[in-house]
């Protein structure tokens, strides 16, 4: 009878969440701010696929011929100060700040989530001992901390990503952990737990799922914090190492002749801020459609 109790709420709980993915999506859609930052991210996911393909010059090509040269028809975004492609570099820049992105959420995945899980499920002095660890790594300034692990490991591109990852792990952690507090009191969970349901099972199959919403809120809006992380670090000359293009090494090199040649300033600029802007509005509409309130 308990079994059969236990199967039916687990039924239940499975129909309920589809249900709400499926609203999540309807909802989504209907956010038009969330639609515009979602097509923008579709084309820069694109443009940095297809770098090598279409990019009309190679981004680390010098000619001193052409320094500085204004937009044309050959060039469309004009050159720099040693005569290299401007569209070239800032495609192979979109390729290098989304890679980080993206890599840096798989490490705050890999960390953060099992930490959450783990402290919120268990509780205790195993959770007291995982959330004084994450404590302690959140009380440093988060560039600060960067910078010296970037400092340590040396520059590149696999160096950033893993020592921005290092240290924004400890939000993710902190979400998991609540959202599994709360869900852990669940019936279904409890249900689960009464018939012998091994706790690894419970954890991976009842509460991971249930907290996948804000899991998904959290690595959207993550993305563009560690592509102005690594867009600080790259202009403070710490980050990829020469000639090798990013939006914050294109900065650097034309923070110097900002005032006599503004536009070269100015498309990494607007390449990071239209970036942040376009996950930064899917984010928004992901937490209103994931909101169970809204249904």
């Amino acid at each position: 009878m308990d079994t059969a109790v236990a199967v039916m709420k687990r039924t239940e709980s499975e129909q309920s969440s589809s249900n709400l993915w499926r609203d999540a999506w309807r909802r989504l859609i209907k956010n038009r701010a969330a639609l515009v930052g979602l097509g923008l991210i579709l084309v820069l996911a694109l443009v940095a696929i297809a770098g090598d393909r279409i990019a009309p010059y190679s981004p680390t090509k010098q000619n001193y011929g052409l320094v500085f040269q204004g937009p044309s028809w050959s060039h469309w975004l004009g050159t720099d100060q040693l005569g290299r492609d401007l569209l070239s570099r800032m495609i192979h820049g979109t390729r290098v700040s989304l890679t980080v992105g993206v890599l840096v959420q798989v490490i705050v995945l890999g960390v953060g989530v099992p930490i959450g899980l783990v402290a919120g499920y268990v509780g205790g002095r195993v959770d007291n001992l995982l959330m004084r660890f994450t404590d302690v790594v959140y009380a440093f300034p988060d560039l600060l901390f960067i910078i010296i692990i970037t400092t340590w490991l040396g520059r590149g591109i696999d160096k950033i990503f893993l020592a921005i990852g290092i240290v924004v792990w400890t939000d993710m952690a902190r979400l998991v952990r609540g959202q599994t507090l709360s869900l852990r009191e669940k019936e279904f969970v409890e249900a689960a737990r009464a018939i012998g349901v091994p706790h690894v099972r419970i954890v991976l199959r009842h509460i991971l799922p249930n907290a996948l919403g804000p899991i998904i809120v959290a690595v959207t809006l993550g993305i563009p914090r560690a592509i102005l992380a690594e867009s600080a670090l790259s202009f403070i000359g710490i980050g990829l190492t020469p000639p090798n293009a990013s939006w914050g090494t294109l900065v650097q090199d034309a923070y110097s002749s900002i005032f006599a040649v503004p536009y070269v300033t100015l498309y990494p600029t607007l390449a990071i801020a239209i970036t942040m802007l376009s996950f930064t509005f899917l984010g928004d509409g992901l937490r209103d459609a994931l909101d169970p309130r809204m249904r």
